[in-house]
């Protein structure tokens, strides 16, 4: 039997989960890459996911769950009627934003995919600063769900799996300075909440994305239209 460490991974495409992915896999985990559809604007992510994944050697699922698209009209992220915020990265002007219970849906999935492959682990990439906007990026959020996770597994072949949120108390400036001393491709990763071609820089996450580069003293890579 394989003794290889497996890691499943929630990869959006974005900066925060791409270099968790390059985290585990330097790590020594072999990765399995789980994205999700859930009609979002900014689907280009996904090609961003799919660019990163190739460049790990990962096994990639998308999974399409826009069947609940209907049900997550509150967001801008989905609800093409609704503009995305143009200020910076601030709950006030996020909330917006919110993916009605997104986190969960896309976990409790992940789950059991990390289960069929007898992985370790199951990680997704919350930062602090996400703590300020999203209720399901904070740590209670990520106890609890972790806690019913491992309480709903009743296989004790999978009693030793666990959900991992390693950059849970990094700040984005945090993670760029990670994924630079992993060589993460940054300019193969999309932050964008608008469903464009090139980054808008002027969105909340393009703004946060910005300044966290020029925080680590790093040169950001991104085209944005406007700089």
């Amino acid at each position: 039997m394989s003794m290889t460490k497996k890691a499943v991974v929630i990869l959006s495409g974005g900066l925060d989960s791409s270099t968790l992915a390059y985290y585990l896999a330097d790590k020594g985990y072999k990765l399995i890459c789980v994205s999700y559809n859930y009609g979002q604007k900014h689907i280009k992510e996904l090609e961003s996911a799919a660019k990163i994944a190739h460049n790990l050697g990962a096994k990639h699922h998308i999974i399409d769950i826009r069947f609940m698209n209907g049900f997550l009209q509150s967001s801008s992220l989905v609800n093409q009627d609704l503009d995305n915020p143009k200020e910076d990265y601030a709950r006030e002007n996020m909330l917006v934003t919110v993916v009605p219970n997104r986190n969960t849906m896309m976990l409790s999935l992940a789950w059991t995919i990390a289960c069929a492959e007898n992985a370790e682990l199951l990680a997704f990439g919350p930062h602090k600063g996400d703590n300020y906007v999203y209720a399901d990026c904070r740590p209670d959020y990520f106890n609890a769900l972790n806690l019913a996770l491992r309480l709903g597994t009743i296989d004790s072949r999978h009693e030793d799996l666990e959900l991992s949120a390693p950059f849970i108390n990094f700040t984005k400036t945090d993670i760029v300075t990670t994924g630079a001393k992993l060589g993460v491709p940054f300019a193969d990763t999309w932050s964008c909440y608008d469903g464009r071609e090139k980054h808008c820089g002027l969105c909340g996450t393009c703004r946060q994305r910005r300044q966290s580069f020029i925080d680590a003293g790093i040169s950001d890579p991104t085209s944005y239209e406007v700089s």
